[in-house]
């Protein structure tokens, strides 16, 4: 299939938006070094073009849900970095109160339901999710994101019966970063082409070059078409990498520096700024300005976080139970 032809203003937008979240990481990582930030934290730098290129093919009224390396994917439903950030520093104007932090946000008003920490959790509520949206019968998609390690999971069997036997609509795609924490998928199966799993269930199925958005775009567009269209779910193993440990204390010895180089030398940003360069698309003194305007919008966030108060100890029970289903629990 010949490469769809993008426009300028689709390249700037890529570019901004895959800057934004590197810049806004690279933040992270200071601020959790400095203890701002506490608790877990999975860095999203290197793999920008798996939701970049995704994101420019769905609709606010799509879902999308995925695993606790989950700053990027609520930016990219709408969610302001303040929120983010405010997440991440436990505050109680965070996307979800302060009381999540790094692996749980959440925004129903973007569509956008976690960020869980358990491992493949969130891939049988994101066939649920798609449930919903089938019997109320509208035309919405789920995007449901989950780690080369999450297909080792049961759930995503049972999951992956019932989407397809019900026809959901309802996208699984698995971030490959050839790293289940420090376990390489060698070591964890002998189908190493993950998208195969889903052709056991007669589940459209396609590999994709996560590095490049481009591919990730039109691999979405794909089953985007398959899901609005009724027939039911896809599952795409989008290849990935990395460029950071598993979590800020994973120092990453298990993989060769000269491993880690051969991809960075594939780094999606870099890639799209080489685009826009070569067809004159962007000067260097716009691509300064970006990078400036970029800085300011991470250093507001960060602002704002350290402005922002934390939650009060009344929040403690409210968002766990519903009050009316269990009064004495406020008692």
């Amino acid at each position: 299939m010949a490469q769809k032809k993008f426009s300028k203003e689709q390249y700037i937008k890529w570019y901004e938006e895959m800057l934004l979240w590197r810049r806004f990481e690279e933040k992270a990582s200071q601020l959790y070094i400095q203890q701002k930030i506490r608790g877990f934290c999975h860095l999203y730098i290197g793999q920008e073009a798996v939701v970049a290129g995704a994101a420019s093919v769905i609709r606010h009224s799509d879902n999308m849900i995925s695993a606790y390396r989950d700053h990027v994917h609520p930016i990219a439903k709408g969610v302001s970095p303040r929120a983010i950030m405010a997440e991440l520093f436990a505050k109680e104007t965070g996307c979800s109160k302060g009381k999540g932090g790094s692996m749980h946000m959440f925004s129903a008003e973007h569509k956008f339901f976690g960020g869980h920490g358990i491992v493949g959790g969130q891939i049988p509520l994101g066939a649920g999710i798609a449930f919903a949206d089938k019997y109320n019968g509208n035309d919405n998609v789920t995007l449901c994101y989950m780690g080369d390690g999450a297909v080792r999971q049961g759930a995503l069997h049972e999951a992956f019966n019932m989407a397809m036997l019900w026809k959901l609509p309802v996208i699984f795609i698995i971030e490959n970063n050839h790293y289940a924490m420090g376990t390489s998928v060698e070591r964890t199966t002998n189908v190493l082409e993950l998208h195969k799993i889903g052709l056991s269930y007669d589940m459209p199925s396609k590999a994709v070059d996560g590095m490049s958005v481009e591919a990730v775009h039109e691999a979405t567009e794909w089953a985007v078409d398959i899901a609005r269209n009724g027939n039911g779910p896809s599952l795409l193993e989008i290849k990935t990498y990395r460029f950071r440990g598993h979590s800020m204390s994973d120092p990453g010895k298990y993989r060769t520096k000269e491993e880690v180089e051969a991809y960075k030398k594939q780094d999606p940003i870099e890639q799209v700024l080489e685009t826009l360069r070569k067809k004159k698309w962007i000067t260097e003194a716009e691509i300064e300005a970006t990078e400036d305007r970029i800085k300011a919008v991470v250093e507001d966030a960060v602002q704002f976080a350290e402005d922002s108060a934390y939650p009060d100890i009344s929040e403690l029970y409210k968002d766990v139970y519903t009050q009316e289903d269990y009064p004495y629990i406020m008692d």
